[in-house]
C-alpha cells in the first residue's frame, strides 16, 4: 500500500544518504521517523552504517541522545560508569546528555559508537516526557576519572572496582548496552593500526568498522574479518555425575574465598561446540565428558566473547585438576549448591550462568 511504499522509500533514501529526500519525508510525516525495514534498522541505523553523517545530523535533530561513558584502562579493562538508585538501590548505566559530553568529541583519543534507538513496550508513551525513544551511543575515553563523574547530573555515580561482575548488576536490557559498548571499544583500542599492514587505520560505519589508510593494503579488496569487531567463542558448561545428583564446579586462584563456577574454557580452530566442552573439561579436571546439550548464548564483553551455555553428562568421575588451569574442582551435591554461601550469592544475580543451567533443567522436568 502507499504508506509502506512511502516507508520503503525513506529507509531507502537514509540507506543511499539522500538527505534532500529525507528531509522531505520528516517535514510531511514526522513519525516516519520510527518505522523499520525487514531487518528491523531505523533510518537513524542505516545510515549511521553507512557513514551518511548528514542524514544522521538530520535525523538526530528529531531525537534525543543518551551518551554511555567508558573510559580506558587497558586495552583489554574498560570500566563503565554505573549508578545505584536511591529507592531500590538498583545498579544502572549513567546517561549524559549532550550538552555534558560534546566537548569531548574535539578531542582526537574520544572514539564515539552508535548502539542504536532504544527500544519501548509502548511506543506512544514516554518517562522522559521525550516522543522519540532516544538514540543511544557510547564514548571511549581516557579522560580523568574524578574530572568525568562532575559531568554526571545522578547521584552516586562511580566506576566500578570490580567491571566484570559489576556488570552482572544489571538488569538485562542496560547489561546488553553495556556488553555491546565494551566489546566494541574494546575491539578500538586493539586495533588503531591495520593487522595486515601494519599502516593506521580509520574509523567507519558508525564504529562497526576500522579501515586501513594504505590504499594497496590487501584488506581493500574483498572482505576481511580484520576491519570489523572480533567476536570470541566460548564454551560454559555445567557438567553432570553420571548418577544425576551432583555437579562438577571448579575455581581460580583469582576468585574470593569458597567460591566456585561452573568450567568454561575458548573454542579452538576447527572445533565444534561439543568438541571444545569435552577437551576443556578434559583438560581442568581430568574428567572425560560424553552427552552435550547447548541451552543458550551470552554475551560477555571481557573484552569480546560469546559465552554458549552447554550441559554435558560425565562419563567418568576421577578429578585430576590442572593447577596451570584451576586451582581445584569438586563434586557439588544437588541439595548443596542452592544452600552453599558462595553459590547462592553467585544465583542472586539473576542472569549468572549457574542459575540459568538450573532453571533450564528445571524447565525441562528434570528431577533427578
Amino acid at each position: 500500500n502507499t504508506e509502506e511504499d512511502n516507508d520503503k522509500k525513506f529507509l531507502d533514501a537514509a540507506a543511499r544518504g539522500d538527505v534532500v529526500l529525507v528531509t522531505a519525508h520528516l517535514a510531511q510525516l514526522p513519525s516516519v521517523i520510527n518505522q523499520t525495514g525487514y531487518s528491523g534498522w531505523t533510518a537513524l541505523m542505516l545510515a549511521a552504517r553507512n557513514g551518511h553523517y548528514d542524514v544522521v545530523e538530520k535525523l538526530l535533530s528529531h531525537r534525543y541522545m543518551q551518551f554511555l561513558m567508558i573510559t580506558t584502562v587497558s586495552a583489554s579493562c574498560l570500566m563503565t560508569l554505573l549508578y545505584k538508585t536511591a529507592l531500590q538501590g538498583e545498579t544502572k548505566l549513567c546517561r549524559f546528555r549532550y550538552d555534558a559530553v560534546k566537548d569531548l568529541f574535539q578531542k582526537p583519543a574520544t572514539v564515539l559508537i552508535f548502539l542504536g534507538v532504544e527500544k519501548r513496550k509502548n511506543p506512544s508513551s514516554s518517562s522522559d516526557g521525550v516522543r522519540e525513544p532516544p538514540a543511544w551511543f557510547a564514548i571511549g575515553t581516557d579522560e580523568d576519572t574524578v574530572e568525568l563523574l562532575k559531568r554526571s547530573r545522578e547521584k552516586n555515580c562511580c566506576f566500578p572496582k570490580s567491571p566484570h561482575r559489576d556488570l552482572l548488576k544489571l538488569n538485562e536490557e542496560e547489561a546488553g548496552v553495556m556488553a555491546q559498548a565494551r566489546s566494541v571499544l574494546a575491539w578500538h583500542s586493539r586495533y588503531s593500526f591495520c593487522p595486515t599492514c601494519g599502516s593506521s587505520t580509520s574509523l567507519e560505519e558508525a564504529g562497526y568498522k576500522r579501515k586501513c589508510l594504505n590504499s594497496e593494503c590487501r584488506s581493500q579488496q574483498g572482505v576481511h574479518n580484520t576491519c570489523y569487531p572480533r567476536v570470541d567463542p566460548v564454551v560454559i558448561m555445567l557438567v553432570i555425575h553420571p548418577d544425576g545428583n551432583q555437579c562438577l564446579l571448579g575455581r581460580k586462584k583469582m576468585f574470593p574465598a569458597g567460591f566456585f563456577s561452573c568450567l568454561a574454557g575458548f573454542v579452538e580452530p576447527g572445533e565444534s561446540l561439543e568438541e571444545a566442552v569435552r577437551r576443556e573439561v578434559e583438560e581442568e579436571s581430568g574428567v572425560k565428558v560424553g552427552p552435550v546439550h547447548y541451552v543458550s548464548c551470552q554475551p560477555w564483553p571481557m573484552p569480546s566473547s560469546l559465552m554458549m551455555g552447554c550441559l554435558a553428562v560425565a562419563v567418568s568421575t576421577d578429578i585430576r585438576v590442572d593447577e596451570s588451569e584451576i586451582e581445584e574442582a569438586h563434586w557439588f551435591p544437588r541439595q548443596q549448591v542452592p544452600n552453599d554461601y558462595a553459590f547462592s550469592k553467585l544465583l542472586e544475580i539473576h542472569s549468572a550462568w549457574s542459575n540459568m543451567f538450573l532453571q533450564h533443567k528445571q524447565h525441562k522436568g528434570d528431577t533427578k
